[in-house]
């Protein structure tokens, strides 16, 4: 059968910890899904908790990327990979609400081509966090609302729908840190294509590390930031101002179990 929804999950030496995130998701998405648990090295932590959960319930499976490390081309190899008309992004720390991967899907379903889980948007909500950060992501997501016409309040927020045909025609340009979110909501926007949004209450991870390098990251936030004011851009000169890439075949896409 066919998924309906392609969760995707950029990890890096999560250890057992994405047992608990695989169970969650598995028991919470009620729609045909897989569920494409994308790391970057064949001797991750991961992958062997992974391809354990993934023996019990075929919806799981591993991949590697091959487009390069970092979780911007582990989200662009897994999008590429997916064979749902629905990509799901969310991370494996905890922070997401798998409850709302099916609400976000069926937005896509309606015809939306970005859905975003908003944490800014009344009934949503950030516990934790660095304050900077959360004031730096609130700000611009509520800027971007009013004076862009965003459709969402919350663009820089990982976790997000996508109409997969969608990101396949505008491409993703990312290749650092986690700015595809806000990137793909730009697109959108420019493009006048909608994006739609449900509120979300975001926890701060309780296992492990966060990697987000704010000083690193920033450039690429602040690239498309800007690029989400404009007047209405055709596909074409879209295009012409960040060429799409070419989306590989699936025999392309080196896979494990």
């Amino acid at each position: 059968m066919t998924p309906r929804v392609t969760v995707v999950i950029p990890v890096y030496n999560e250890g057992d910890t994405i047992t608990r995130c695989l169970d969650r998701i598995l028991r919470e998405v009620l729609l045909p899904a897989e569920v494409l648990v994308v790391h970057d090295m064949p001797d991750d932590t991961t992958v062997p908790f992974a391809q354990a959960v993934g023996r019990l319930d075929p919806r799981v499976r591993t991949v590697l990327n091959t487009y390069g490390r970092g979780p911007a081309n582990a989200i662009r190899f897994g999008i590429d990979a997916a064979q749902a008309p629905v990509v799901v992004v969310t991370m494996a720390d905890g922070c997401d609400d798998p409850r709302q991967i099916d609400e976000l899907a069926r937005l896509v379903d309606r015809g939306v081509v970005v859905a975003a889980a908003s944490r800014y948007m009344p009934g949503g909500q950030q516990v934790g966090g660095p304050r900077l950060k959360r004031m730096m992501s609130k700000w611009a997501g509520r800027t971007l609302h009013l004076f862009a016409r965003a459709g969402t309040r919350d663009a820089t927020n990982s976790f997000k729908a996508y109409d997969t045909a969608f990101v396949r025609e505008v491409g993703i340009e990312s290749r650092t840190g986690f700015e595809i979110g806000l990137e793909l909501t730009a697109k959108a926007t420019r493009l006048r294509r909608p994006v739609a949004e449900i509120p979300t209450i975001w926890l701060d991870r309780q296992l492990g590390e966060s990697r987000f390098d704010l000083g690193r990251f920033l450039p690429g936030y602040l690239r498309w930031y800007f690029f989400t004011y404009g007047r209405r851009l055709s596909p074409e000169r879209l295009a012409a101002k960040v060429p799409a890439q070419r989306v590989p075949a699936q025999a392309d896409f080196q896979k494990t179990r």
